[in-house]
């Protein structure tokens, strides 16, 4: 073990070691989510899914995931990372066989739901125990940004591989794919990963763990509703519910000597700021991405691995984008990359709002490679900034918060982003009747029992529609990208250390 000038410890090749083997999970994050955007074509026409189910399918584990994290990082804090991990991975593994096997999109929706809590198990104890090995700030911020891509390193291998399967077999081969992920890391963890666990005996408090779960599924239910439908009673009521439920927990926290979330870390700016740059961030990538699969497979008429090849490139974006941003946070701020970032992000969603069906994939792939290459910086770095704020005995719980900000936020894009486009295919197909009026994937399957001539005049129609939604959505995303930066840079971008960059940001 050697230290640097500062008496910080400096990693070695047990810690090395470790980071690979929490590269696995990691690269499972994204994975599982990717793979599902591709399946869901051939999930909607072998089970007979309705354009809900399909959504729900998504979301289900989207939310349940961002749900639960905040539990299951302080669930580990006080039983081991390593036990949380290792268990988690077991029960992703079982569950993931159920789900290949699924008779209907009932059975789908459920499982996919348990996956989401057995997933909640994961990042949290990726991050916790990544701080836990690399101390010295340097060699944490460069642990994060692997960690991180990783995760975008699952972006594009996900729909290769998921694509080839998709390709070759039936539809329920995707999800055993993150299988032999799992049992390398139950099988070697044991060996290369140290427990890590607060000292001394604590519980988990059960009313604040379920106020937790009650009000983010509640509050992210009714947003999804009101894209949805609108402002009913039932969405409003339960986002009211939602929010009642969060103002009772943060009271709670405070009375509370151990609590679950440390709420003096969003006192400062910094720490909120990355935490809600997180949410924004992942928001717009998951809820684009979402579309981007099913534009390749039902506008552009791609296979599955001809798709995951179009992918690739922007997922390869992130990869660069976010190793590259830890090296140049130790001559600039890491507020002025971030903001830079997300700006850069903004012009490629400027460019996909101007998609339409005769647009050559090339220019689609060069706006998601603008978009990735900007949100590649602000995941690494933001998720830097949030897991280095939070002391020893809490980095379960920031790193919790860590993984809630963009689960939660990719849980609402993809609801929000997507109903949006559905709104808007709707209206556009207002004149149609049944499935092909609904979705586009109903719009494709009716067409195969059509005429030719009929059968060329609803897709024409269909994929105008859904392209017209996604251009929406992309201006959506594209304002939303606009506004997080200019607040990025104004919190954040003359904030620097002596190194600039992420030490910068604590001072």
């Amino acid at each position: 073990m050697t230290t640097d000038l500062t008496g910080s410890r400096l990693a070695g090749r047990r810690e090395w070691l470790g980071l690979a083997v929490l590269v696995l999970p990691a690269l499972l994050a994204s994975l599982e989510l990717t793979i599902t955007h591709l399946a869901l074509p051939a999930i909607g026409r072998d089970l007979g899914a309705s354009s809900t189910q399909l959504l729900w399918i998504v979301d289900g584990y989207a939310f349940l995931l961002a749900g639960t994290l905040v539990v299951m990082g302080a669930l580990g804090d006080r039983i081991g990372r390593r036990r949380l991990l290792l268990g988690g991975a077991i029960a992703f593994s079982v569950l993931s066989v159920i789900a290949a096997y699924a008779p209907n999109p009932e059975v789908l929706v459920a499982v996919r739901a348990l996956l989401g809590v057995a997933g909640a198990t994961l990042m949290p104890s990726v991050l916790a125990l990544t701080v836990a090995l690399f101390t010295e700030p340097r060699q944490r911020t460069q642990a994060v940004g692997i960690v991180i891509a990783a995760v975008s390193a699952g972006t594009a291998i996900g729909p290769l591989v998921g694509g080839w399967l998709l390709d070759h077999f039936w539809w329920g081969s995707a999800f055993l794919l993150p299988i032999p992920l799992m049992v390398v890391l139950v099988v070697v963890g044991p060996v290369t990963l140290p427990e890590h666990k607060v000292p001394g005996e604590r519980g988990l408090d059960l009313p604040s763990a379920t106020l937790s779960i009650a009000a983010v599924l509640a509050v992210v239910y009714g947003l999804k509703q009101v894209a949805a439908a609108g402002p009913a009673l039932p969405a409003c009521a339960a986002i009211v519910a939602g929010v009642a439920c969060a103002t009772v927990f943060v009271r709670r926290q405070r009375r509370l000597a151990d609590p679950m979330i440390e709420l003096r870390l969003f006192a400062g700016p910094a720490f909120t700021t990355a935490t809600l740059t997180l949410v924004f961030g992942i928001f717009v990538l998951w809820g684009t991405n979402y579309a981007v699969a099913q534009y390749l497979q039902l506008v552009a008429g791609l296979d599955p691995l001809a798709a995951g090849l179009w992918t690739a490139p922007p997922a390869l974006g992130v990869i660069v984008g976010s190793l590259g941003a830890t090296r140049l946070a130790r001559k600039i701020p890491a507020g002025r990359i971030i903001g830079g970032g997300m700006l850069l992000s903004t012009a490629g969603f400027v460019l996909l709002a101007w998609i339409d069906p005769a647009t050559p994939l090339g220019v689609l792939v060069t706006a998601m490679i603008l978009v990735s290459a900007g949100l590649g910086p602000m995941m690494a770095l933001a998720t830097d900034i949030v897991v280095g704020s939070a002391p020893a005995d809490r980095a379960g719980a920031a790193s919790a918060i860590a993984s809630t900000a963009p689960q939660l936020g990719g849980g609402l894009g993809i609801a929000i982003l997507g109903s949006i486009i559905t709104a808007v295919y709707r209206a556009d197909m207002h004149d149609t009747t049944g499935s092909a009026g609904e979705t586009l994937t109903g719009a494709v399957a009716a067409a195969a029992h059509l005429p030719p001539t009929e059968a060329a005049t609803l897709l024409t129609s269909a994929r105008s529609a859904f392209t017209h939604g996604f251009g929406i959505s992309a201006l959506v995303a594209a304002a939303l990208t606009a506004l997080t930066a200019t607040i990025v840079l104004a919190v954040l971008g003359r904030r620097g250390g002596v190194h600039g960059g992420v030490e910068g940001q604590r001072q």
